[in-house]
């Protein structure tokens, strides 16, 4: 661990853009159908529940990341393998947001680029950046983070005021019933992006007022899910769900039909900037949790020595994971399914029984 600190307006813009992350721009929650957005408010729900977990894992061991204290919980052997899972996934997960955000540049606004070229970019400014230390990622978030709202607001604003929204679009309400909704959000939604948030529990004790992170935790976990479901609820609006649910870039596709007076078109770069913003801070997290989580488990005076190394790693996985963009879709899916939902919301679960059921054994004896 460096020695550093992070304000909480700093954890909050981290956190902020990180659920935004690709969530923003991908088909997201089309399974519930026109009641998507109710399914992501759903799966708020459930982050919300998360976000207490962490948060009373952390109060128990505020001095230890995540890889610290599932040793502490899990024992030596056992704790150090899955902490070792967890670095691995993180790195993994860092690599599909960084081949995503490619995929999008290149099928977008680069055509002619390769995608070699666009992953590595991104990969040496994120290590550039990572390097320099997470104060420094804290205070470049507290920027961006005003842009993004800027550019969120002019994109809405052309939206609504280009004559292509019909709300009608989202009606009726509960056309298919409950089930959809709920098999929708649990357990997908829930996973990403809000069950990816595992990965700011190596970063909360840096936090300079420790006793704000549950405060700040479900601000951004709220915030972040009202703006995800209203960004559903307005594709939904604009294009049917019929078009939403082939569509690989529904925002794209919005915000891309918007075209006042044969003058405001084109600002499908609204979206592209906003993504580079959300995945690079989103990728950046992630290559900065699995860093800090590898230093600590090999017990490495400095993360900075692996930092490159690791960023190599990262691109290799960005460009082998999958031969196309759909074919990583589907992957993402039975990750979700038999990685990602052990390790964000199993694990956590069982770690909160197994350091009740101390705390309480040692309140008893005591």
């Amino acid at each position: 661990m460096e020695k550093a600190k992070i304000s909480v307006i700093q954890l909050f813009a981290l956190m902020f853009i990180f659920e935004l992350g690709t969530a923003l721009v991908v088909s997201y929650g089309t399974g519930a159908g026109k009641d998507a957005w109710l399914s992501i408010l759903l799966a708020m729900s459930g982050g919300i529940v998360l976000s207490f977990i962490h948060y009373f894992l952390f109060h128990r061991y505020s001095n230890l990341p995540l890889t610290g204290y599932v040793r502490k919980i899990f024992g030596k052997y056992i704790g150090w393998i899955i902490s070792l899972c967890y670095c691995v996934y993180f790195l993994y997960i860092c690599g599909r947001n960084v081949r995503e955000f490619g995929s999008i540049i290149v099928s977008s606004t680069l055509p002619e680029t390769p995608l070699l070229v666009i992953n590595i970019a991104l990969v040496l400014v994120m290590c550039y950046v990572l390097h320099l230390g997470v104060e420094v990622v804290g205070r470049t978030a507290e920027v961006f983070i005003v842009i993004l709202f800027l550019l969120g607001a002019v994109g809405n604003f052309f939206v609504l005021v280009s004559g292509d929204v019909d709300f009608h679009q989202i009606r009726p309400f509960l056309e298919h019933g409950w089930k959809p909704i709920f098999t929708t959000a649990f357990p997908h939604l829930i996973v990403f992006p809000f069950g990816e948030m595992i990965a700011f529990t190596m970063l909360l004790p840096y936090l300079n007022r420790p006793e704000l992170a549950k405060r700040v935790w479900l601000t951004a976990v709220i915030s972040s899910g009202l703006i995800l479901s209203w960004t559903v609820l307005l594709n939904t609006s604009v294009l049917g769900i019929d078009v939403m649910q082939r569509s690989v870039f529904p925002t794209l596709t919005a915000v891309g039909k918007v075209n006042l007076f044969d003058f405001i078109e084109r600002l499908d770069a609204i979206v592209v900037f906003t993504l580079l913003i959300t995945v690079f801070f989103k990728a950046s997290i992630y290559l900065y949790a699995a860093v800090i989580g590898i230093a600590d488990l090999f017990k490495a005076n400095t993360y900075h020595r692996i930092l490159l190394p690791i960023g190599t790693i990262v691109i290799f996985l960005s460009l082998t994971m999958a031969s196309s963009f759909s074919e990583q879709g589907e992957e993402g899916f039975l990750i979700e399914k038999y990685i990602s939902f052990p390790l964000f919301i199993v694990i956590p679960l069982f770690m909160l029984v197994i350091s009740i059921i101390r705390n309480y054994v040692k309140n008893k004896t005591s």
